[in-house]
């Protein structure tokens, strides 16, 4: 991957993270997360893993955030309301993220090879989708299809006991 595309990735995904935490709307903030893991998806493509780039959008950007915005909806939270800054927490928060900075500067500063880019991987002859496709479907098909059914058990449980009565 190219310098310039890890740093377009890796800031999408910094400041969209940093969105998720000042975004007053829960909405708003749960869209910022499904951009930021598509931005940390793009880095693991860069890293050529794929399996783990693609799991990260179908899982996490798909299933978990489709969940989070069922229960934003389900819960019917609205917008948090605007509240004085506590200047003693920011300046506090802000040299805590400061000195731990300053500590992982010192870190990589002090390692001879951190200037260096990595060497290429080896490719692999191995198909890792392939193989992992064998092993969750021959050994552990069981606890996989038990796993599925949980989850259809609890999808169908929420939407009963979120269901309201009309009188």
């Amino acid at each position: 991957m190219p310098a310039y595309l890890f740093w377009f990735f890796a800031l999408i995904m910094l400041g969209f993270g940093a969105a998720v935490v000042v975004n007053r709307n829960p909405i708003a903030s749960a869209l910022s997360l499904v951009v930021s893991f598509l931005g940390l998806s793009a880095l693991f493509m860069g890293l050529d893993a794929f399996f783990i780039g693609i799991i990260q959008v179908l899982v996490y950007a798909g299933a978990v955030m489709v969940l989070f915005l069922f229960i934003i909806m389900l819960l019917d939270l609205r917008a948090e309301e605007r509240r004085k800054i506590n200047v003693t927490a920011v300046a506090g928060g802000s040299a805590v993220a400061l000195a731990l900075f300053a500590q992982i500067y010192l870190v990589v500063a002090q390692l001879r090879d951190s200037g260096k880019p990595f060497p290429a991987l080896p490719s692999s002859r191995t198909d890792d989708v392939r193989d992992i496709g064998l092993l969750l479907f021959g050994n552990y098909n069981l606890p996989f299809q038990i796993i599925g059914v949980l989850v259809l058990v609890a999808t169908i449980g929420v939407i009963v006991l979120s269901k309201r009565e009309l009188r």
